[in-house]
């Protein structure tokens, strides 16, 4: 039996971080009827895409003492997704037509964090938000959730709240890869967190290690002014860069990864060839990091795997007054973050009914054991990329809201086809116009109701 307006339960909630997951849970929460207080150390929202020109004193992002950057967004960054797909569903990516913006289906970065502005000021999010205030520490006392915030002036303060919502990102703190002798190698190395354009790179041979996203496209933007880029990974995936074409001085060393490296400068891959190198690049991804968050040891971060976590999202003991959105990799947009919001601001209210701790547990500990019978490491827990359909409409389902509409569907897998066929060109060459004409049906349905970010023709 579901419950009346008056029977729901009204919560205060601390949310750590304004980018697009902290948005949206926001916005669903205070959707819900709950009290928010969003946390966030930057001066502005968009997390990860606020543009930086400034990259950390150390290239590695290894140095704990460091002055940290947020941004891991380069220069030239585009999309890997057309906007139709990667928007908000309540919110449609559209192109606002302004002189400014960005109007390509695959925009650049600047349009992104624009956008992402747009939705908090659509839905009067901003006023939520304490910019320039950290969150060092959040622990439960008592029952309840005792948050610490630094604002910019060093000040802290220490509130209690009934739950709490971890929004932080997972693109700051690097991940490198275990090179034998790299003490002694005379080249430079650094992790993409600290890449932004291709100049240093000028008539330098760059070792690329990595195969996502930001690999095979800094790799392209390296290698228009690089001596010789060099991809080396362990996935056959780099193969798909064999269609690039114009790219002379770009060698693929696919299913290979670094042997060792050594004082003369050389690199030893595992297949027995030779490269001398000036820079190793590690494209190597992050790692999740939450030393702000205290559970007495309920929740851990152990191999990249945060948990235990039923539906990568409540931790069993502490259901519902710790959760996490925006922790699975490889989903589809933003509109994940909606479905897991919605989700957390129903079970925070009463609307919505959880398992027991038991049961939670045993769901965890099933795909603990699937992931192990597959091989799969400990530090891929988090990827949904074999089920993000099956998994954002797991969320729907308990929300009661339709999941994942069927043009987005077919547009991602074909997004996904095009990518393997024109690597370098996906962005702007494309063969989905008729999936873009029922996405903009459904936009003019959003429009109807009052979301507006711009004119639709």
């Amino acid at each position: 039996m579901s419950l009346t307006i008056s029977e729901l339960k009204v919560r205060n909630v601390a949310v750590i971080g304004a980018g697009p997951c902290g948005l949206s849970a926001a916005k669903e929460l205070r959707r819900e009827g709950h009290k928010v207080v969003v946390f966030e150390r930057q001066g502005q929202a968009g997390g990860t895409w606020v543009y930086n020109p400034t990259v950390e004193a150390d290239p590695l992002g290894s140095d704990p003492s460091r002055t940290i950057v947020h941004s891991s967004v380069y220069a030239s960054l585009r999309t890997n997704l057309p906007r139709e797909i990667m928007g908000f569903r309540d919110y449609p990516f559209v192109s606002t037509g302004q002189p400014y913006s960005d109007s390509r289906r695959f925009p650049g970065h600047r349009e992104v964090f624009l956008y992402i502005n747009d939705y908090a000021t659509a839905f009067g999010l901003t006023e939520l938000v304490r910019f320039e205030t950290e969150v060092v520490y959040a622990g439960l006392v008592n029952g309840k959730w005792r948050v610490r915030s630094r604002m910019a002036n060093g000040v802290t303060v220490d509130e209690i709240f009934d739950a709490v919502v971890v929004c932080n990102g997972h693109d700051t703190e690097p991940r490198t890869a275990e090179i034998p002798g790299i003490d002694a190698w005379p080249g430079k190395q650094m992790h993409s967190h600290n890449y932004r354009i291709p100049d240093p790179f000028r008539d330098l041979v760059v070792i690329l290690i990595g195969v996502g996203s930001s690999a095979l496209d800094i790799s392209m933007d390296i290698a228009q002014v690089a001596k010789e880029v060099h991809i080396a990974s362990r996935s056959a995936k780099v193969g798909v860069l064999g269609n690039v074409s114009g790219y002379d001085n770009l060698k693929l060393h696919p299913m290979v990864e670094i042997e060792s490296v050594h004082k003369d400068g050389s690199v030893i891959f595992n297949d027995g060839s030779v490269v001398l190198a000036d820079v190793i690049l590690h494209c190597t991804g992050y790692k999740y990091h939450l030393p702000f968050l205290d559970t007495n040891g309920i929740v851990t971060v152990e191999d990249n795997c945060v948990g235990p976590l039923y539906k990568h999202t409540f931790p069993p003991a502490l259901a519902p007054w710790l959760s996490f959105v925006g922790l699975p990799l490889m989903g589809i947009g933003f509109i994940l973050y909606e479905f897991q919001s919605n989700w957390i601001a129903g079970v925070l209210s009463g609307r919505i009914g959880l398992p027991s701790e038991e049961e939670m547990m045993r769901d965890v500990e099933a795909l603990y054991l699937l992931l192990e019978a597959s091989g799969t490491p400990k530090r891929y827990t988090h990827g949904i990329g074999h089920c993000r359909i099956e998994y954002m409409d797991w969320f729907a389902g308990e929300c009661g809201i339709p999941g994942v509409e069927e043009w987005r569907k077919e547009m991602y897998y074909a997004t996904k086809k095009n990518y393997l066929v024109r690597p370098h060109a996906f962005r702007d060459e494309w063969e989905d116009e008729d999936l873009a004409l029922k996405a903009h049906e459904d936009f003019a349905k959003c429009r109807s109701n009052g979301v507006d970010r711009t004119c639709i023709s």
